[in-house]
């Protein structure tokens, strides 16, 4: 028997649709991508800043799409050419309401977390969803759906029979938050840390914390309301949440003051192992990706999952088998025995914090026979008037971290690279592909490379370069 996502019924219902055609019973699952769509799931024709999802309806039933949703406007066109149709006025629209709908019927016992922040929302996420799984069935975006059009998608992929669900909520500019976690309505809603990220959009970085502090508009009746206890902007955090009428709120981090607190950390290349207090349980855990930014984030995490009612000992195991989300801090190993050679890829994205997180984890990266540490670097975008502020002064943790070599890429990496002058380790160029033909040929056995950039920097190139070059 087919276990349906959505009954057709209810999926008419939800986004007052209307139908064409001769339907299904009910759809297996919800896809946006023609390409990867699966048999039995609906097609939603979202149109993007690029394509219009309409152009490939056509291919997604073509696939083994069950049905599409489309708007009226294109229904003349699509009709009597593809496989049954549900019509409404705006898909994106009809997608919201479907993934509200799908909050809705969740059980009274579920719990949802919403998760936020300037670095790391993705990898805790990720953590969240290991640490939860040992509990229960847990519902997670399969990757970074955290904007206006990720996080209805995510919700209305959600199963009624859910016990924990996480939902990742990014930004780019006041007042996208708020809408997004109104349809979440989380149980608990995460404050990673707020950090110089966007600046382009906003006048400070307290700007971007009361960004991310519309976070908390959206916490049901009795909800939490969790922060990390350590960040320069905790108590403005606080006075946010109180105004948006969260009564209970939890802070974690190293500081004596904070609720879910780290007693002791013991790093190791690939891993770590901690010690902490969580809301008043002790916990040894071992953490199967490396970082002291990851085991900070961890504390977190448990902190999530004890206020939501998890066994705090299975998710605790359990993160013994968490591994690094791919670009960010993902590992590969090249070459084998003495000739092999590490990668770090952190490519996926960059900003002041998350760079100072990655030099840390190269420093701590054991190098073998006469092995370099080497980093390759690009532009991090969108930090406004004071970018070259912020790229030269990743000169002082390179130099902290024993970075042997630098590879820079981009034109506001030519700031760091005047800064890293004296040192005379670093080489510029214009773009990655340039820099990739100075790379490859310098790389010895046993050195140990992180590659990070803003995403726009397609430093994904020189990952994919090194991959194959195995």
């Amino acid at each position: 028997m087919t276990e349906w996502l959505w009954e057709i019924e209810d999926l008419c219902t939800a986004m007052q649709a209307r139908m064409v055609g001769e339907m299904p019973l009910g759809i297996t699952g919800i896809s946006i991508d023609s390409r990867s769509i699966e048999d039995g799931e609906a097609y939603f024709a979202i149109k993007g800043d690029v394509h219009d999802g309409h152009k490939f309806v056509a291919a997604a039933h073509g696939n083994g799409g069950g049905l599409g949703v489309v708007s009226e406007k294109w229904v003349d066109q699509l009709e009597g050419q593809v496989g049954p149709l549900l019509v409404v006025d705006d898909v994106l629209d009809a997608l919201e309401k479907l993934g509200i709908a799908a909050r809705a019927r969740l059980d009274e016992r579920a719990r949802v977390i919403a998760v936020t922040g300037s670095v790391g929302k993705t990898t805790t996420k990720e953590s969240l969803r290991t640490a939860l799984e040992a509990c229960g069935r847990v519902h997670a975006a399969v990757a970074s759906f955290n904007n206006h059009w990720g996080v209805p998608l995510t919700l209305a992929r959600m199963a009624k029979d859910t016990d924990y669900a996480v939902i990742e909520i990014g930004m780019n500019h006041p007042g996208e938050i708020t809408p997004l976690v109104k349809m979440a309505r989380p149980h608990v809603a995460m404050v990673m840390n707020v950090a110089a990220v966007h600046l382009g959009a906003f006048d400070s970085v307290d700007e971007i914390a009361r960004a991310k502090a519309e976070i908390f508009q959206g916490v049901v009746p009795g909800g939490v309301g969790l922060i990390n206890g350590d960040d320069e902007r905790l108590s403005l955090l606080v006075k946010w949440a109180k105004e948006a009428g969260v009564g209970d709120i939890k802070t974690f981090g190293e500081a004596e003051h904070c609720d879910a607190r780290l007693s002791r950390l013991v790093l190791h290349g690939s891993c770590s192992c901690l010690t902490a207090n969580i809301l008043g349980d002790e916990i040894v855990v071992k953490v199967g990706a490396p970082g002291r930014h990851i085991a900070q984030n961890v504390l977190g995490v448990l902190a999530a999952a004890k206020l939501v009612g998890a066994d705090l000992a299975r998710a605790g195991l359990a993160l013994a088998d968490m591994r690094a989300v791919k670009g960010r801090g993902e590992r590969h190993t090249i070459g084998e025995g003495d000739k092999r050679i590490v990668l770090i890829d952190e490519s996926y994205n960059a900003n002041p914090t998350s760079m100072r997180a990655a030099l840390a984890l190269l420093g701590a990266a054991p190098v073998k026979g006469h092995g370099r540490r080497i980093a390759v670097l690009g532009d991090m975008l969108e930090l406004g008037s004071l970018s070259p502020d912020f790229h030269a002064g990743l000169a002082e943790p390179i130099i902290e971290q024993g970075v042997d070599k630098v590879f820079l890429a981009g034109p506001e990496m030519s700031a760091l690279h005047a800064a890293l002058a004296e040192k005379g380790n670093s080489v510029y160029r214009a773009s990655i592909d340039e820099l990739i033909l100075d790379i490859l040929p310098d790389l010895k056995p046993g050195d140990v490379i992180m590659a990070k950039a803003s995403l726009g920097m397609r430093f994904a190139t020189f990952v994919n370069a090194l991959l194959k070059a195995d």
